[in-house]
C-alpha cells in the first residue's frame, strides 16, 4: 500500500493475487460479496453517488442499503458481517479509479426505515458505539474520523491532481509524496479541499511545515536567508538550496490550483517566524 501512496485503483483492486489466486477486492455494486465467503469482502463509498453516503453523529458511516430487499441480495452477507461482528474493508472514492482503503470497518447496526447501515472505521468507534455513543468525546470522535477517512481521501485528492509528482522538484514517486496542508487543518478556515493543499516529497513537506521553506501567492519557493549560505552536502544544495526560486509544478486544471489568499496567509507565517514552527 505504501509503494502505492496509500491509494489505489480498479485495476489493481481486481487484479489482486494471492499465492498465485486472483481475488478481486471490490466490484462494481459497491458491496462486495465473493462466493467463498460468508460474510461482506469489502463495501465502496464514492462522493459521485450512486448512494448518498454520510459521515452521521459519532463518527460513523450512514452506508446506504444496495437497492431492491434491504434484507436481501448483497445486504444479506453484510447484515451477516454485522451480527457477527466481522471486519471488512472500506474503500472510500474520492475521484474517479482513486479507492483509499479502511481497513477493520464494522457494521455496528443498521436501520430499515431509513435505508442505511452504520459503519465504524476502527475497533475504538466501533466499541464506543456498543458501549454508547456518548463513550468516546465528540472531538476524540473527529480526530479518528479525520485520521482514518478524510486525511488519506484528501491524500489521494491531492496527490492525483498533482499528477503524483511533488510540485516543488517533481520527483514522480508517489510513495515517497504528502499531501500538505497550507491552512493546517488545526487552524480555522482549513479544509479538505485540494485547493488547500500541494502534493510534496517527504523533505519538501517537513521543511514546508517547519518554515525553513515558503511559497508565495505568486507560486514562488522562497528558502530562509539562513539556509541559502550554509553548507552540509549534496541533500542541502541540491534538495533545498536549488529550489529557491522555483516555480511551483501545478494540477492541470486551474480550479485545483492554490489558493492565492491561503497561500498568503501562509507566506506571511514563513517571513515572520524563524523557521522552527511545526504545523
Amino acid at each position: 500500500m505504501e509503494q502505492r501512496g496509500g491509494f489505489l485503483t480498479w485495476l489493481e483492486l481486481t487484479q489482486f493475487e494471492l499465492e498465485g489466486q486472483r481475488l478481486p477486492l471490490i466490484n462494481q455494486r459497491g458491496i462486495h460479496n465473493p462466493g467463498y465467503l460468508d460474510h461482506t469482502l469489502s463495501i465502496t463509498s464514492a462522493v459521485d453517488g450512486p448512494y448518498e453516503d454520510k459521515i452521521g453523529p459519532g463518527g460513523l458511516l450512514h452506508y446506504e442499503f444496495e437497492a431492491g430487499d434491504p434484507l436481501g441480495g448483497a445486504n444479506r452477507k453484510l447484515r451477516q458481517a454485522m451480527v457477527h461482528q466481522v471486519p471488512f474493508i472500506l474503500f472510500e472514492r474520492p475521484i474517479a479509479n482513486v479507492y483509499v482503503p479502511i481497513f477493520q470497518a464494522y457494521a455496528i447496526d443498521d436501520d430499515l426505515e431509513a435505508g442505511y447501515f452504520r459503519i465504524a472505521a476502527g475497533d475504538e468507534l466501533r466499541t464506543a458505539t456498543f458501549a454508547g455513543e456518548r463513550a468516546l468525546e465528540k472531538s476524540y470522535a473527529q480526530r479518528l474520523v479525520m485520521q482514518r477517512v478524510h486525511q488519506p481521501v484528501f491524500r489521494a485528492r491531492v496527490i492525483t491532481a498533482y499528477q503524483a509528482t511533488c510540485a516543488i522538484c517533481r520527483l514522480k514517486h508517489r510513495e515517497l509524496l504528502d499531501a500538505a496542508h497550507i491552512i493546517p487543518d488545526s487552524e480555522p478556515g482549513s479544509s479538505a479541499e485540494v485547493t488547500n493543499g500541494m502534493a510534496l516529497c517527504k523533505i519538501h513537506h517537513a521543511a514546508y511545515d517547519r518554515n525553513l521553506l515558503g511559497i508565495d501567492s505568486n507560486y514562488q519557493v522562497h528558502l530562509k536567508e539562513k539556509l541559502l549560505f550554509e553548507t552540509d552536502g549534496p541533500m542541502l544544495k541540491h534538495g533545498l538550496q536549488d529550489m529557491h526560486g522555483v516555480t511551483l509544478s501545478l494540477p492541470r486544471s486551474k480550479t485545483q490550483f492554490p489558493k492565492p489568499d491561503a497561500l498568503g496567509q501562509r507566506f506571511e507565517t514563513f517571513l515572520t517566524q524563524q523557521g522552527a514552527g511545526q504545523n
